[in-house]
């Protein structure tokens, strides 16, 4: 799946799609709850509630450089919470590499926040040590977002993510910390959507007077245009994660901005209307090829 946003493109590279078991992450959204929210059918739930979530990632290509934003769950980790997040063989470089970006050829890498799901293919195992898997690649983390996790000495969840995903990478030489307002190219850059985690980015894209923004995880699920007020059990400030929602969704709302989801399912991409008092994503036919 691939969309075109000036003299940008953005591709769709999946490593995992669900439909169902999501209440360890979203547990109002019930499926009662998510049968009463019927634009969500067919793209984003069956007509029994289930929510299909999607894990990939965008590989966003503007005219100087190619840019992996979030690297999903990776091969041969361990010591994940969900346990099928473990030990796993998938073929996600092979399918980067069938749709044209071999790892070598990819010079920046940007992670929106540290969690597992987003960190994962930043390196892979080779000769029991994990390397970089981008070796020419630039990986960009926030500095708040990178600080706030390396305190969190508490968390030994987190501490396995950052060993494994995050510090071979500094150790590497490959790593730069940067700013919630970091400009990437002169047609990528970073603003702050917080509450998820302490230093949660999203990306916006402006090319030719186009413009889209990746989410990140400020909405986990389309769901939450409709209930805003839905929060996951992963975000570390529910109440800031509201208010973001909320403020995002309403300056969406109405414009022609492609909003891309980074676990949006099917689709993937839409733009926001106001429906009511809360919002809905609206597909764009002609920005999904299939």
């Amino acid at each position: 799946m691939k969309w075109q946003v000036g003299d940008v493109t953005i591709t769709k590279i999946v490593e995992l799609e669900v439909t169902g078991g999501t209440r360890f992450l979203l547990p109002q959204a019930t499926r009662e709850e998510v049968q009463k929210i019927d634009w969500l059918v067919p793209h984003f739930a069956d007509q029994d509630g289930r929510l299909t979530l999607s894990i990939h990632a965008l590989v966003v290509v503007t005219p100087e450089k190619r840019i992996v934003v979030d690297t999903c769950l990776g091969n041969d980790k361990q010591g994940r919470r969900i346990p099928h997040w473990n030990e796993r063989q998938g073929r996600f470089l092979e399918d980067m590499r069938e749709a044209g970006f071999p790892p070598a050829t990819i010079d920046t890498v940007l992670c929106t926040h540290l969690h597992v799901d987003h960190v994962g293919w930043n390196t892979r195992l080779v000769d029991g040590q994990w390397v970089p898997t981008f070796p020419n690649a630039q990986y960009l983390f926030g500095r708040v977002e990178y600080e706030h996790w390396s305190r969190q000495t508490a968390r030994e969840d987190m501490i396995t993510v950052l060993g494994d995903s995050v510090q071979p990478i500094f150790d590497n030489g490959l790593a730069e910390l940067v700013e919630w307002d970091h400009r990437i190219t002169p047609e990528v850059r970073l603003i702050p959507s917080t509450g998820h985690t302490p230093g949660h980015t999203s990306v916006v894209i402006e090319s030719r007077g186009e413009r889209a923004m990746i989410t990140g995880d400020f909405a986990h699920h389309p769901c939450q245009f409709a209930r805003p007020d839905w929060s996951t059990l992963a975000d570390v400030d529910p109440a800031a994660g509201i208010e973001t929602r909320k403020r995002l969704l309403g300056e969406l709302a109405g414009e022609p901005v492609l909003v891309i989801g980074t676990h949006f399912s099917g689709p993937t991409a839409g733009h926001v209307i106001a429906d009511g008092d809360a919002w809905r994503l609206v597909v764009d036919e002609r920005n999904h090829p299939g």
